[in-house]
């Protein structure tokens, strides 16, 4: 796992000395730099797979200069197969298997790439740049264009760093932040000059700065006769198959020791009982808490401790206080490369800052929810009939609809429904059998993107640390797409795990109800929290900008807990921490 830039110079001499600062803490072991003509590459390495200097990057293989970062799960096969078609391998690692996978595929070659990926091949003999990123966007891939220049980064802050980024503020991406929860779907990002790779598409960098997108992956959730005559118990046993594979291989391709983040709930421990299933010993898991509000409580330990109990990992477990949340709370901000919602977004900031200290891989749970349909909403959008497939969701999901979106924003940053016309056609989806099928596919195709997947992988990768999440294996993925709807939302939802889990983990944690990665000051916003976001969003900068209208930011002040989104995220912390961001980013 790493930190990527680079730049293409179409009128003089290409630098990366900007950028790679913003990217240290990415990859704190190791930094590389390859400059050819116009062409320069920067790379921070944090080393996981072949720690030696043979996996250096940027690396090249004569007329191609690679920057990668991600982790490939069938590297081993992939060498295998490559050498009998008849390359040679100087290191150990998966670097150079995507350097001799595109010499023998070309462009092709991200289909044969089993994990998370972003990376860029500079191409000598072709004199262009091939860029790929992985099928679900776990790793980011951001770009920039100017006058004589095209750039990438692992983050916004790299791109703005480099200086000459159009910042002025996107209306379409302004309306996708505040329907979807901070959702802004690629290309689009919040800032009019940055852009970010769609998941499962590979974009190619000509020598004239003409650029070429092409999507080498989809999922088809359209269901064979084979799938509809399985039972209930060989979906059972065809999931455990290709989850115990996933997180197998997760554990297996690191040359360093692999923990858990472990929230108590039912996947990561799952995640832990599979772990043990596989017969890995004395691996280490990771939990966090905060303060207790009367509406929530602020942990799971409760779950958790049980889990310990059980299969005896090596266990920590961290309690924070409120007051180190808020004062933390500007750290964590600063890691964002796009502005997130998410309240558990600071909970993950301090989770990984201490589980970094004993370790550098771990395994999450990210994407459970939505390959297997955990979530409240998605029984309310099965039984709702009425309307479009468009107004069955937005009544369900979206945080705000059009016409308050009309009263929250001043006038100039009004536009169309362009987050309606952007869910509509994507409901409208011929690879799929039915409304729900949509709407998972949708999930976990691209709201999952930009929500849960981005948050992890920045808060994680802020301290060093490496994120994988099994439950996005493409593989899995692909299976369960399949898995009738009736049987995902059986039982409250996530059927089929509950299933799996049963038996292997306590039965406490199964039959609970669905619970959140909690930090409650941030959606039962009251005291110092109530405060600062007072202070924010009066503030002259927030003012001078313009965005939000005084009526609106006013009401929500008055009455902060009346005002919660339709999944209850707080209204208030939503302009807040988008003014904060904005502020903190000297946007």
């Amino acid at each position: 796992m790493c930190g990527i830039c680079g730049e293409w110079r179409f009128d003089g001499p290409a630098r990366v000395e900007a950028m790679l600062p913003t990217l240290a803490q990415r990859g704190p072991d190791d930094e590389g730099r390859w400059l050819h003509e116009g062409v320069a590459l920067g790379h921070r390495r944090l080393s996981i797979i072949d720690l030696s200097e043979r996996s250096h990057q940027p690396m090249v293989d004569g007329e191609l200069a690679l920057v990668f970062n991600g982790a490939i799960y069938n590297y081993r096969e992939l060498r295998r197969e490559l050498q009998a078609r008849g390359h040679r391998f100087v290191s150990e690692g998966d670097t150079e298997v995507i350097l001799k996978a595109y010499r023998e595929w070309g462009e092709d070659c991200p289909q044969h790439l089993h994990g998370m990926f972003a990376f860029a091949i500079h191409d000598g003999a072709r004199n262009r740049l091939f860029c790929a990123r992985d099928r679900f966007g776990i790793k980011p891939f951001y770009y920039a264009q100017g006058d004589g220049w095209w750039r990438f980064a692992s983050n916004t802050q790299a791109l703005l760093a480099a200086g000459g980024v159009d910042t002025a503020l996107d209306p379409a991406a302004l309306h996708f932040q505040y329907s979807l929860h901070g959702v802004v779907p690629a290309p689009y990002t919040l800032l009019r000059g940055i852009r970010k790779l769609e998941p499962a598409h590979v974009l190619i960098v000509e020598a004239d700065g003409a650029t070429r997108l092409r999507r080498y992956w989809d999922l088809d959730v359209r269901r064979s006769d084979t799938d509809l005559a399985r039972s209930e118990d060989e979906w059972v046993e065809l999931i455990h198959d290709r989850l115990f594979a996933a997180v197998r291989r997760r554990n297996e391709v690191a040359d360093v020791p692999v923990g858990v983040l472990f929230s108590g709930g039912l996947d990561s421990s799952l995640l832990v009982a599979l772990l043990d299933e596989i017969g890995i010993e004395g691996f280490h898991t990771f939990s966090v808490g905060f303060e207790d509000q009367p509406e929530e409580k602020g942990s799971e330990f409760e779950y958790s401790d049980q889990v310990v109990e059980r299969f005896r990992p090596i266990h920590h477990k961290f309690l924070v206080p409120n007051d180190e949340v808020l004062k933390r709370l500007p750290e964590a901000v600063d890691a964002m490369a796009e502005p997130m919602f998410g309240q558990d977004a600071v909970a993950f900031y301090l989770l990984s800052e201490q589980v970094s200290r004993h370790i550098k891989v771990v395994q999450s749970g990210q994407g459970a929810d939505e390959v297997f349909g955990g979530y409240f909403w998605y029984p309310r959008m099965a039984a709702e009939h009425a309307g479009s497939r468009l107004e069955r969701f937005r009544k369900h999901y979206f945080d705000r609809d059009h016409d308050e979106m009309l009263r929250m924003l001043e006038a100039r940053w009004h536009t169309r429904d362009v987050t309606g016309e952007y869910i509509a056609r994507r409901l409208d989806d011929p690879l799929t059998d039915d409304f729900m099928d949509a709407v998972f596919k949708l999930d976990v195709t691209t709201l999952i993107v930009d929500d849960p997947v981005k948050r992890v992988d920045n808060m994680t990768m802020a301290w060093g640390l490496e994120a994988r999440v099994p439950f996005l294996d493409h593989e899995l993925v692909e299976v369960a797409a399949r898995v009738p709807t009736e049987l995902k939302l059986r039982d409250g939802g996530k059927y089929l795990l509950k299933r799996i889990a049963r038996g292997r983990v306590p039965d406490a944690v199964i039959d609970r109800p669905k619970g959140y990665f909690p930090m409650p000051a941030l959606k039962y916003v009251r005291g110092e929290f109530l405060g600062f976001m007072r202070d924010i969003l009066d503030s002259q900068a927030c003012r001078q900008r313009g965005l939000f209208r005084r009526d609106y930011v006013d009401r929500l002040l008055d009455a902060p807990e009346m005002h919660h989104t339709r999944i209850m995220g707080s209204k208030l912390w939503h302009l807040a921490l988008l003014e904060f961001w904005l502020q903190r980013h000297r946007i």
